[in-house]
C-alpha cells in the first residue's frame, strides 16, 4: 500500500532546462501508481498564497522539450520564516496532500528540509544550471547550459580568429565554477577561471601575450561571474600586456532553449524515482545520480554539505590548453 495517497509538485529558485521534463515525470508517474497529483504554482510563494491546482496527463502534454518551467518561479522571503513554512504545510494539508516534490538548488532544499520537519514528505530534485548540489553528478539543466556556452565559444573562436584578438566569455557560476570548467574543458579554452582556484592576472596575461608571441591567431579565457567581472579581467589584462580583450557576457541565455536528451533523461529519471521513493514511505532526501546509479540522501546532509570542487578535470584542463 503506498505511504502516501496525494502529492504535489513545485519549482523553485532560478529556472533551469530540463525542469518541465521533471514535472512532467512526477505527474505521470504519480497517475500512474494511482495518486492524485497537484502542481504549485510559483514556488514556495504560491504554496503560501494556496496556488495549487489538481494536474492530469495532459496537463503536461508537449512539455518535455520546452525549457523554462510551465510552473513558474519566484523568490519568497515569506517562507524564510517560521509563520511562512507553517502556512505551506497547512495549505498542502488542507488539499489533502501528504507528499511534496521540490525541483530547485540549494536555497529550495532547505525549503523541503524545512518542511519535512513540518510533518510533510519531500523529496528534492537538483533543478540549478550551476551543478553545485553534492551527492549527484550532475544537475538537471547543467548539461544544456554548458552546451550554450560550448556553442557560443564556437562562434566565437571564428571571429576572433579572423581578427586575431582575444575573447573573454563571462559565464554563470557565483559560487561554483563547474559551468566554466565544463565548457572550457569542451571547447579548448586557454584560461579558466572560477571561485575555487585562485589565479594570478600577471600570468594569465603574460600567457596571453606568449601565446600570440608564438603565432597562436586568438585567446578565449572563460570567467565565472563569481571571480569578477569578464570586463574587470580584461582591463586588468590590457594594464599587464597592453592587449585589449573584448568581452562577451552570456548571462540568461545560459538558461534558455530546449534542454539536451541528457536533461530530459536525468529529469524523466529522477522525477520518477522521487515518486516511488514517496511511495515507499520515504520522505525528506534529495534525489541525485553517482556514477549512473539512482540515489537518496538526506536533505538536510545535502544543505549543509559543499560540493566539492573537480580537480582532476581543472588540471586535465591546464594540462590540454598549452
Amino acid at each position: 500500500m503506498s505511504a502516501v495517497k496525494s502529492i504535489a509538485v513545485l519549482t523553485s529558485g532560478g529556472d533551469s532546462q530540463g525542469m518541465n521534463a521533471a514535472v512532467r515525470a512526477v505527474v505521470r508517474s504519480a497517475l500512474y501508481n494511482g495518486l492524485e497529483v497537484y502542481a504549485v504554482q510559483r514556488g514556495y510563494q504560491g504554496l503560501i498564497n494556496d496556488d495549487i491546482r489538481q494536474m492530469d496527463l495532459r496537463s503536461v502534454g508537449d512539455i518535455i522539450q520546452r525549457g523554462g518551467t510551465i510552473l513558474q518561479t519566484a523568490r519568497c522571503k515569506e517562507f524564510l520564516t517560521e509563520e511562512g513554512q507553517q502556512l505551506g504545510a497547512d495549505n498542502l494539508r488542507k488539499r489533502g496532500i501528504d507528499g511534496l516534490v521540490v525541483i530547485g538548488g540549494d536555497g529550495s532544499y532547505k525549503g523541503a528540509s524545512k518542511l519535512s520537519k513540518l510533518g510533510i514528505k519531500t523529496m528534492g530534485l537538483p533543478g540549478t544550471i550551476d551543478n553545485d548540489i553534492p551527492f549527484t553528478d550532475f544537475t538537471i539543466g547543467f548539461d544544456t547550459a554548458v552546451s550554450i556556452v560550448v556553442d557560443a565559444i564556437n562562434k566565437l573562436r571564428d571571429t576572433m580568429t579572423s581578427h586575431e584578438r582575444s575573447s573573454i566569455v563571462e559565464v554563470m557560476g557565483r559560487h561554483c565554477g563547474e559551468i566554466a570548467l565544463y565548457a572550457g574543458l569542451a571547447s579548448g579554452a586557454e584560461t579558466i577561471l572560477v571561485p575555487e582556484i585562485p589565479f594570478n592576472i600577471a600570468e594569465v596575461a603574460t600567457r596571453m601575450k606568449d601565446n600570440f608571441a608564438h603565432g597562436k591567431r586568438h585567446s578565449i579565457i572563460l570567467v565565472s561571474e563569481g571571480v569578477c567581472s569578464g570586463e574587470q579581467i580584461a582591463t586588468q589584462i590590457t594594464e599587464c600586456n597592453g592587449i585589449e580583450p573584448r568581452v562577451t557576457v552570456l548571462g540568461h541565455i545560459q538558461r534558455g532553449g530546449a534542454p539536451t536528451h541528457n536533461d530530459r533523461i536525468l529529469a524523466s529519471r529522477l522525477g520518477d524515482f522521487a515518486v516511488r521513493r514517496l511511495i515507499e514511505g520515504d520522505s525528506s532526501k534529495a534525489c541525485g545520480v553517482l556514477k549512473g546509479e539512482l540515489v537518496a540522501t538526506d536533505i538536510h546532509q545535502v544543505v549543509s554539505t559543499q560540493r566539492p570542487f573537480n580537480m582532476e578535470m581543472y588540471e586535465l584542463a591546464l594540462r590540454l590548453s598549452q
